[in-house]
């Protein structure tokens, strides 16, 4: 039997979902991330597949989504995606304090990840927070500045006919401050499954491809895995939820 507990810490909206008899155990825990404009639900699957490995999982709603669409509105403008990006960072420590002191979480076995904007994330805190024991990137990008310039000729914003201007300088340097591709060295040690669709029309597989094959020598990734999705596009098949979940499992040792 599994639980799904609704929570909220320091107002931001949880969803918890861990097997019935290891509610109140302290075992090994991962934050997952959804995507842009979606909310904490639709990555239940996801949750159910570590809860299932006897892993809490802990699924946080992103700031301006959801529950929390109501107090900050409703995204618009390019600039609102970086700031819901960094808005997680801000919060993820405070959620895993909060679980740590409650003796819920083992702080040698937390684990970071998400899909799409969420995957994103990941990317961004692997280069920040030396806790994170090992995470799963579904259909992220390593790298904001290429992102962003890709992002606002595609599909997802209309009316730019250049992006000349639109990634000033303050910019570039908050976004090389958590760019894995400019610190691949944070991965060393750690380790990280990527995944990403080759049909993907959101966010580029060839970005995430070009920085595997960047790195596939240096000896700080050898424990990296890229798994490519085949005709896949912007969505993450359930057996790779599956295999996410085989991924944390192996290593936290379970």
């Amino acid at each position: 039997m599994f639980q799904i507990i609704q929570k909220t810490i320091n107002d931001i909206p949880i969803l918890e979902v861990v097997k019935e008899d290891l509610i109140n155990e302290e075992i090994p825990t991962v934050i997952f991330y959804h995507g842009w404009t979606s909310h904490k639900e639709s990555v239940l699957v996801q949750g159910y597949e570590l809860a299932k490995k006897g892993i809490r999982a802990i699924l946080p709603e992103a700031y301006m989504h959801g529950e929390r669409v109501q107090v900050a509105g409703k995204p618009q403008d390019h600039t609102v995606f970086w700031k819901v990006v960094s808005q997680n960072l801000k919060e993820v420590s405070d959620i895993r304090k909060d679980y740590l002191s409650k003796g819920l979480s083992d702080p040698e076995r937390f684990g970071i990840s998400g899909l799409s904007m969420g995957g994103i994330t990941t990317s961004a805190m692997l280069t920040q927070f030396d806790w994170i024991h090992s995470a799963a990137i579904l259909m992220g990008n390593p790298s904001p500045i290429e992102f962003s310039k890709w992002l606002l000729t595609s599909k997802w914003y209309d009316g730019y006919e250049s992006v000349d201007g639109l990634i000033n300088d303050e910019m570039k340097r908050q976004l090389d401050t958590i760019s894995l591709k400019e610190q691949p060295q944070k991965l060393a040690g750690k380790p990280v499954y990527f995944w990403h669709g080759t049909k993907d029309e959101l966010v580029p597989f060839e970005q995430t491809e070009a920085f595997i094959e960047m790195i596939k020598n240096e000896s700080y990734a050898e424990n990296i895995s890229f798994s490519i999705g085949s005709g896949h596009g912007h969505k993450v098949p359930y057996e790779i939820a599956v295999e996410m979940a085989e991924f944390f499992s192996k290593s936290f040792g379970l």
